[in-house]
């Protein structure tokens, strides 16, 4: 494969953004990233190899504050943002003034209606690019994803529980009026880097704990993408005391009695053809261990005796399907690779 892509990253020094450049840095289709640096960004730092030696082998990695025009003498083609939102609702526009295409993994771009971004507290309000990002889920949004100028990463919990409705509840399967109850549990890794009171070892170690309760930034996502209103669904994260991981155990009236091997079909049918996307059907639940370190999300459910209610089981790693292997997956399909390309 002849390199042609350059990248370049903001925030590579976080987890998400380390798992970015290493995904980029093994991709037969593209040159070596570019690391941004952002202000104030990992103190004095030069290198992110410093920060993770596991990169040693590709050669350094150095951190460069880079005007748009260098950035244009450089060939980027893509810029990637693993940032807070805030830096993203910044930048990404300065990008595309420039003629840069974005993939953005923050939660910034995400989002279509103003009520459902409100959780942000944006402070510079609605921008024309909050109509023109295109959601990144790339299972569901394949072509508008090859077109898109930006392209706005989805949520880690969203990714688990967007999959795994969406083909039931686009059949009409789902009683939607019953509502729909999504419990997910993650690893400490999707609160992000900056260590805070509650991600510290001690008081993570041995618990496990609910969070945002009612007000995820999360859930506008699943609302938006799954064309439902709030009081349809109840979504509640948990923290697990795990690195990486992500379980959503999800619980759905049908709207009328169903065999179980209907149901599956429904998903296997659905997902025929994408390849990151594992359907575990009614025989065996998905595990956490099964789809960690991977670019898979993996979809399992359970069907009640009366053949009215079922539990859906998604997994994946907040890392990667959730975040930097997505990302890649939808650059993939923005610059024509093949949907797998660096990601095996």
């Amino acid at each position: 494969m002849n390199i042609r892509i350059q990248p370049a990253v903001f925030g590579a020094t976080g987890y998400s953004g380390f798992e970015l450049v290493r995904l980029l840095a093994r991709h037969p289709g593209v040159k070596k990233p570019l690391l941004l640096r952002r202000d104030g960004e990992s103190g004095e730092c030069r290198d992110l190899s410093h920060i993770y030696p596991q990169l040693c082998g590709n050669g350094g990695f150095p951190l460069k504050s880079l005007s748009w025009q260098q950035m244009k003498d450089a060939g980027v083609d893509v810029v990637f943002l693993a940032t807070p939102h805030e830096f993203s609702r910044d930048v990404v526009p300065e990008a595309i003034g420039h003629g840069f295409r974005v993939v953005d993994l923050s939660g910034a771009w995400r989002l279509k209606e103003a009520a459902n971004r409100e959780v942000y507290g944006f402070a510079n309000g609605s921008s024309p690019l909050d109509r023109s990002a295109v959601y990144g889920l790339p299972e569901l949004h394949a072509d508008a994803i090859r077109q898109a100028a930006l392209l706005a990463n989805p949520g880690c919990y969203s990714t688990s529980i967007i999959l795994a409705l969406a083909p039931w509840i686009r059949g009409g399967w789902v009683d939607l009026e019953h509502g729909i109850i999504c419990d997910s549990k993650s690893g400490v890794s999707g609160a992000g880097k900056q260590p805070t009171p509650k991600t510290h070892f001690v008081e993570v170690d041995g618990d496990f704990s609910a969070y945002n309760v009612f007000g995820h930034r999360h859930t506008g996502e699943m609302l938006e993408q799954l064309g439902l209103n709030g009081a349809s669904l109840q979504f509640t994260p948990h923290l697990l005391p795990i690195p990486r991981g992500i379980l959503s155990t999800i619980y759905v009236k049908l709207a009328k009695p169903v065999m179980a091997e209907e149901l599956e079909h429904v998903l296997r049918e659905f997902y025929a053809g994408k390849p990151w996307v594992r359907v575990f059907g009614a025989a065996r639940l998905p595990q956490v261990k099964f789809s960690v370190n991977t670019n898979y999300c993996d979809i399992g459910f359970a069907l009640s005796p009366d053949s009215q209610r079922a539990v859906l089981v998604s997994c994946l790693d907040n890392l990667l399907k959730g975040a930097a292997g997505q990302a890649v997956q939808n650059m993939n399909l923005m610059f024509g690779f093949d949907e797998k390309e660096g990601l095996q």
